[in-house]
């Protein structure tokens, strides 16, 4: 049977997807026997600067985490091989390029879209969503680097509930471990840097299971 394959995707830059995809990865991969391979497919490869870094800190620890790049009309396939020997592959798409991210929706069980609470990154995924609906593909938006007590985040929360796909009840807050833990190709999970922060991951990672049965 084949793994499942979670494409990251949104056509606005700086909305955290290389650090949502490193940080599902790791998340997912910390349960005994489960197999996880990631795939950057944005050319600013901030994916596999990430595993370098990782591999460096780590050394043989970091393989229980596979790593492979691909152009954006390859990554179909490549996603589809990853998941013939992996339970997760999560694919980390290019900002504002619907030619190179569609390879990748329409290959993924679900489509995870990050956004931060503010108009302008709400009305940059409306395009995202339209890919993944004209492809059929289940797609959840989540709200991220999400600021304390601002009612502009639950206004955005409220508006997402048009756009067409599922809302993760799941947020991710603006939290300064998230940057740091990834410079050191790690993730909030290992070095817990902020218990709150490795809460949400995981509730959110657990969520995200169910979107995929």
């Amino acid at each position: 049977m084949a793994g499942k394959i979670i494409t990251i995707a949104q056509q606005k830059g700086g909305s955290g997807k290389t650090t949502l995809a490193a940080h599902l990865a790791v998340a997912w991969s910390q349960k005994r026997g489960t197999r996880v391979a990631v795939l950057d497919v944005d050319p600013q490869g901030s994916l596999g600067e990430w595993f370098e870094a990782r591999e460096e800190h780590l050394g043989d620890a970091a393989d229980n985490i596979s790593f492979r790049t691909a152009s954006g009309w390859g990554s179909r396939r490549e996603a589809r091989n990853l998941a013939k020997d992996h339970d997760f592959v999560i694919v980390d798409t290019p900002p504002k390029s619907d030619r190179d991210a569609r390879p990748s929706i329409e290959a993924a069980d679900l489509v995870a879209i990050p956004v931060q609470p503010s108009p302008v990154d709400l009305w940059a995924t409306e395009p995202t969503v339209e890919m993944a609906v004209a492809e059929k593909t289940p797609a959840i938006i989540i709200l991220n680097r999400v600021p304390p007590r601002a009612r502009l985040t639950e206004e955005m929360a409220v508006a997402m509930r048009d756009f067409g796909a599922g809302s993760a009840e799941t947020r991710l807050g603006n939290r300064i471990a998230f940057a740091a833990s990834m410079g050191q190709g790690s993730t909030v999970l290992e070095t817990r840097l902020s218990a709150k922060a490795a809460e949400e991951v995981e509730a959110l990672a657990k969520e995200l299971l169910k979107y995929m049965k």
